[in-house]
């Protein structure tokens, strides 16, 4: 039986929907002069690409870019303007780590909030599809992410590096973004995350620490992350099968 976290229903159902996308990294793995969302894929930015499909999202109401402070001018101009989306409320400066980043983005949206998408900006790939499930997920159930199922087979080692056990593969996902929450959900997560002074890989588990129940929603194995020289070639493959 599924659970249920309900703080403001009402709320939850009629207001807002606000879109946080983080694009704050350095991605010193692309070994790029140019920050990775930057880069371009089919003559179009990876930034840009990944914020057309909340702007093209009716759902969606505002749009929050959470990106370096030496990035804000550029940023405002050659992808906010040139593409003209207009759903972006604001650029805010990132901070030292990806969860800094998040709430500073958070806490941008301002009053009237129901619920927030939380996305990589390296993940240009994401369908509008998946963004309007999340969306429906969080006014159900409160919280939700998206994620595909584990194709390899995985192992858990102990600390001497043997195998100390192989989990059911059936039940093991890699998860993605977009992350979609109640907006108190996700708030009250990331206030108690700072006075725990605790850091997590992604913000599902800032919510699961609560006790708070998270769905899972199947993806899209092309809902990649551009982190690597190579993403980029697999990137260009999935535009031509688009």
């Amino acid at each position: 039986m599924e659970e249920y976290y309900i703080l403001d229903i009402d709320n939850r159902l009629t207001g807002k929907v606000a879109a946080v996308i983080t694009a704050a990294g350095k991605g010193t793995r692309m070994h790029s002069k140019i920050n990775k969302q930057y880069l371009e894929l089919g003559g179009i930015p990876v930034l840009a690409r990944t914020i057309a499909a909340f702007q093209q999202c009716s759902e969606v109401d505002e749009i929050i870019v959470v990106i370096n402070e030496e990035d804000i001018n550029f940023c405002k101009n050659n992808i906010i303007e040139r593409f003209q989306f207009s759903k972006v409320k604001c650029l805010v400066s990132g901070g030292a780590q990806r969860q800094d980043s998040v709430y500073k983005g958070l806490c941008a949206i301002g009053d009237n909030c129901g619920i927030v998408l939380i996305h990589d900006g390296a993940r240009p790939f994401v369908a509008v599809e998946n963004i309007s499930e999340s969306i429906n997920a969080a006014r159900k159930f409160g919280a939700c992410g998206v994620g595909v199922r584990v194709k390899d087979t995985i192992k858990i080692s102990g600390p001497d590096g043997f195998v100390a056990s192989t989990p059911d593969r059936s039940f093991l996902w890699s998860i993605q973004t977009p992350q979609c929450f109640d907006y108190s959900i996700i708030m009250r997560a990331h206030e108690t995350a700072v006075q725990n002074n605790y850091i997590g890989t992604d913000d599902m588990v800032l919510v699961e620490r609560l006790g708070i129940s998270v769905k899972i929603l199947e993806g899209s194995y092309n809902n990649i992350k551009i982190t690597t020289p190579e993403d980029l070639i697999i990137g260009e493959s999935i535009l031509t099968n688009l």
